[in-house]
């Protein structure tokens, strides 16, 4: 793309939201000029396997499905790879991109997508500053956190989220020592209802993980954690799994609509027409929505606009499967907002909570074990998550 070529489509990131939309617009158009900027390695791979690749005995490099030059020959798009953009200039319709030796040029764009992904949501304790504390989002976080790691070590653990849980489960099966720590009464805390969540609890604990709910630290330093109730926490290494915070800053600077995220309508536009913005990063009517379906429905959707079929994105209700293999679990939680309460079924591991409203409607649910078998069919009588 030529700095008069202004038809082009530039996307910001290789993830899964980048790539993905690349080859759905490759399957609607095969001439439009497609270039993609991403400041890793710009490696095609399988980011949910992140989770749960050391037990299944992955290293980094085996995770990789494609390399930068591969994805550019199959697609027919430029790659620049180790690339940052340092700034949008929505007037001109250009970036100022910087390569790894911090050389700096002007690419133009026609539509620009922004596939920024998110940040892991930095951990703050006393003493934080002097122990590192990995946190892994994507195949450099990754490495980073395999490199030295092996079997017989003990690992610290902050949260008990989703991806906490997929660790933890990871970890234990790969031979590792792990202490769970989050201020949350059971695992899954804000997507399980009690009873799924005590059970998810007492697998984990069978899997070997030692458990440390409702409590939280309050220091930190080599070696060793002091948890809010006295107790000490000797470890090895440290990986901390609160949450995501989505990319904003380069949006937010070129005056682009934030809230959450970037602020987007129901084609993916920001506030500015000839910028879009998909995956974690992105802030739809139903609120960011950080899951791998729905970000594949968002880059199928974007793709027909940018073909030149505008297009509505819409979603149906998306169960989530947790890799636990220590106790199968689905969760389709309700809308923000929903009002209702869960009703449970079942006993012991296999459970079934639906989320019902008030004119006892089931809007949502959770599974586990048998009843995980259940989630596509449930998953029809939902609600849409974006109708």
């Amino acid at each position: 793309m030529t700095a008069a070529d202004t038809s082009g489509v530039v996307i910001v990131g290789s993830g899964l939201g980048g790539y993905s939309l690349a080859r759905e617009l490759r399957k609607m158009n095969r001439t439009v000029p497609v270039t993609i900027v991403t400041g890793d390695g710009g490696e095609s791979y399988g980011k949910p396997m992140l989770s749960n690749a050391l037990a299944q005995g992955k290293s980094p490099a085996a995770l990789v499905q494609k390399s930068a030059a591969q994805v550019a020959a199959e697609l027919a798009v430029t790659v620049l790879p180790r690339t940052r953009v340092t700034a949008i200039d929505r007037n001109a319709r250009t970036l100022r991109i910087a390569d790894a030796d911090a050389a700096e040029r002007i690419l133009p764009y026609g539509r620009l997508v922004l596939a920024l992904g998110a940040d892991p949501r930095p951990y703050r304790v006393e003493g934080s500053d002097g122990v590192r504390i990995h946190s892994v989002n994507d195949l450099d976080d990754y490495a980073a956190w395999r490199d030295g790691l092996q079997a017989g070590q003990r690992v610290l653990l902050i949260g008990a989220g989703l991806i906490g849980c997929e660790f933890a489960n990871d970890l234990a099966l790969a031979g590792l020592s792990v202490s769970m720590v989050d201020p949350a009464p059971w695992p899954l805390g804000r997507l399980l209802p009690a009873e799924l969540g005590a059970e998810l609890a007492a697998a984990l604990a069978e899997a070997g993980i030692s458990l440390h709910l409702g409590r939280s630290l309050v220091r930190i330093e080599p070696g060793r954690a002091i948890l809010d109730d006295g107790r000490a926490i000797a470890f090895d290494r440290a990986l901390s799994a609160i949450g995501l915070i989505p990319r904003t800053g380069l949006a937010a600077a070129a005056g682009l609509g934030i809230d959450k995220g970037i602020v987007v309508d129901r084609r993916l536009a920001t506030s500015d027409p000839a910028i879009f913005a998909i995956g974690d990063c992105a802030q739809t009517e139903a609120g960011p929505l950080p899951f791998v379906l729905p970000l594949m429905a968002q880059a199928r959707a974007l793709a027909a606009t940018l073909a030149g079929t505008p297009t509505d994105l819409a979603l149906p209700a998306l169960p989530v499967v947790v890799k636990t293999p220590c106790l199968p679990t689905v969760i389709c939680p309700p809308l923000p907002g929903a009002e209702g309460s869960w009703r449970i079924e079942g006993q012991g591991r296999d459970r079934k909570a639906l989320f019902a409203g008030p004119d006892g409607k089931a809007v949502g649910f959770a599974l586990c074990g048998g009843f995980a078998a259940e989630r596509q069919s449930l998953a029809k009588e939902m609600p849409a998550t974006l109708g």
